[in-house]
């Protein structure tokens, strides 16, 4: 089952029954999300990227999560699950995932979907009835590098303050260090809010924004490039673990807006 919203020539699917993930997103007909096996734009929840080993604490336990990217975890399990819409109209919808094994934490994840003409917003929550415990959330979306036939290549631009050093375990290694040039599979700081500009040159550019500071781009395909939003680093889990409470949810949210060129 999908979700179909529209707004002028702007049209987005929800593809609920397949991690909740954003399925196609098409501008006057023109495709800028990957199709086929690997597709879409999916919530990365209740993590981002990898978790060492699998595995994390809160306070002194220590819990193992499934490895899917030996020898590590990979991108939580929202992306694997069914969301239920709670909310359509036209133009906005929302969807709920509740947590549940192997995550060791009963919680509830909230993303919200609003679109219009020259723009798209998407919202995550996260939220706890019970237990604290650490968690991430964030969009892993896969953007055509060509919009077509003979079309020329997407250009990224974007001005990070570090990029978090990556060791051959494909984790951070704590280390800040200054931007370096592609390709890249690497997280960067952003800490006045995560701000990438994609361009199709003479077709469209594509701003992505967001108030977390964290992004991770990967442009190591042949096929798509990937511009990450998320509420932190990969690893964070264990190395910045932010704890969502019954009083303090985890919420982050992204604004795509596009323009023809």
């Amino acid at each position: 089952m999908t979700t179909q919203l529209s707004a002028g020539g702007a049209e987005v699917t929800v593809d609920q029954e397949n991690g909740g993930r954003i399925s196609s997103l098409r501008l006057d007909g023109t495709e800028l999300l990957r199709q086929g096996e690997t597709y879409g734009c999916f919530p990365m929840v209740p993590w981002c990227g990898r978790i060492e080993l699998g595995q994390f604490r809160n306070g002194g336990v220590r819990h193992q999560m499934p490895v899917n990217a030996a020898p590590h975890a990979l991108h939580g399990f929202g992306r694997d699950a069914a969301w239920k819409p709670v909310r359509t109209g036209p133009a906005e919808a929302a969807f709920v995932y509740d947590l549940a094994e192997p995550w060791p934490y009963p919680g509830r994840v909230t993303q919200t979907v609003e679109l219009t003409e020259s723009s798209l917003t998407l919202g995550l929550g996260i939220e706890t009835y019970a237990d604290s415990f650490p968690a991430q959330a964030g969009w892993h979306p896969w953007f055509l590098r060509r919009l077509g036939p003979g079309e020329e290549e997407v250009q990224l631009d974007f001005r990070a303050d570090w990029q978090e050093e990556r060791g051959e375990d494909h984790l951070p290694t704590g280390r800040r260090i200054d931007p370096q040039p592609g390709p890249w599979d690497d997280c960067f700081g952003m800490p006045y809010g995560v701000d990438v500009t994609l361009t199709w040159p003479g077709a469209l550019e594509l701003k992505i924004t967001s108030r977390s500071e964290w992004v991770v781009v990967y442009d190591q395909e042949a096929e798509a490039v990937c511009v990450e939003p998320q509420s932190g680093p990969p690893n964070g889990l264990n190395t910045l673990p932010r704890l969502v409470t019954p009083v303090d949810p985890l919420e982050v949210t992204t604004t795509w807006t596009w323009r023809r060129l």
